[in-house]
């Protein structure tokens, strides 16, 4: 008798096992469970709702395929960053003074490292090592997007790894099991304000995040007259998303102007691509910068560009003179997606970046 009862028991739980991977296998992705047009308390009550949690349960994160390296520039150039004071350029190592690089925020790609205590720079001059330090480029790289991409995702740009809040507005707290690491790929489930009016995203079962902590990724309407090939630039969430009319490609973080010298709103055409250029600007001035081989470089509104970035690895906070800064990796691959166009035969080739807001940026 007793071996019976436990032989339907085991019965009893293989068969709740087996229903339960079922209906997992079956899901389907959509955060709408998990989302109210209620307040706080109802998308308190909604986010942990067994329909939201057996969706969290099952698409714990966002999988994507990542765009490839460029592995090429990452490992074959050499960046420097010089100064910040001024220093002396040299004619060989060792040799008489051939000029002098001003001071400010000054970088230069290295041609020649082989000299103890030297390197020298595109150009041909020579700087003394003491006076130059080493740069490594982020190697981050964004996603390829499939067409039928719909429901948010974010990326993570807290540097300093924090606990998740149990709920809006709440304190950070290990409870939530789950603590930020920069660049990971995270689900939103929905979204709430807290009594602040703070907007916090749900990226798993109890886990609550500030927006300013991350960067949301979300589709927008091709906007009218715009076809082909083109990319949303969002200046709020610090994203970009490139498109073939109304389908998504691909997406990664960015880094745009700073606030005095921001990037402007508008459509614009891309007017020049060029593997890579030098960039300089407010010479004398304290903001003065002067930058070698910038690479992936794609013009569109006068001087402003998407470009690749080696000198800091802060994407998704605005760090530039108006430009839109990207990985040398995501850099290059929009590069050449630009190149490959499907413009009509006999037609010019366009590109256009649509560069917007969806709120009003701040820091901290």
């Amino acid at each position: 008798m007793c071996r019976l009862t436990w032989l339907l028991a085991i019965c009893f739980v293989s068969a709740v096992t087996a229903l339960a991977q079922e209906q997992t296998v079956s899901l389907v992705y959509d955060p709408a469970v998990c989302a109210t047009d209620g307040g706080l308390a109802e998308s308190i009550a909604a986010a942990e709702s067994a329909e939201c949690q057996a969706m969290m349960a099952a698409f714990p994160y966002p999988e994507f395929k990542r765009a490839p390296l460029d592995s090429y520039s990452l490992n074959a150039y050499s960046f420097w960053r010089v100064g910040p004071a001024a220093v002396n350029l040299y004619t060989a190592p060792g040799g008489s003074i051939a000029g002098l690089m001003a001071e400010g925020f000054n970088f230069v790609r290295a041609i020649d490292t082989s000299v103890p205590g030297w390197i020298q720079r595109a150009g041909g001059e020579w700087l003394r090592r003491e006076d130059v330090e080493l740069v490594e480029p982020s190697r981050l790289n964004g996603m390829l997007l499939p067409a039928d991409w719909a429901h948010p995702f974010a990326m993570i740009l807290d540097k300093s790894g924090i606990y998740a809040s149990l709920e809006p507005g709440g304190a950070r707290s290990s409870q939530s099991s789950y603590v930020t690491r920069r660049y990971q790929l995270v689900n939103i489930f929905a979204q709430a304000n807290d009594a602040e009016g703070d907007t916090w995203y749900l990226i798993g079962p109890r886990r609550w995040l500030r927006q300013r902590f991350v960067a949301k990724f979300a589709l927008i309407a091709q906007p009218k007259g715009v076809t082909g090939r083109w990319m949303a630039v969002d200046l709020f969430e610090q994203t970009l998303i490139a498109y073939q009319d109304d389908k998504p490609v691909f997406a990664a973080v960015v880094s745009s102007g700073l606030p005095d010298w921001s990037t402007e709103e508008g459509v614009y055409k891309i007017w020049a691509r060029l593997q890579r250029d030098s960039m300089s600007g407010a010479t004398g001035a304290p903001e003065a910068y002067a930058l070698q081989h910038v690479p992936w470089v794609m013009y569109f509104d006068g001087d402003i560009s998407l470009h690749g970035t080696y000198w800091h690895d802060d994407f998704g906070y605005r760090r530039s003179h108006g430009c839109v800064n990207l990985s040398i990796s995501d850099a290059r691959w929009l590069y050449e997606w630009t190149a490959d166009s499907s413009a009509p035969a006999g037609q010019k080739a366009e590109n256009t970046v649509v560069v917007y807001s969806t709120g009003r940026y701040v820091v901290g």
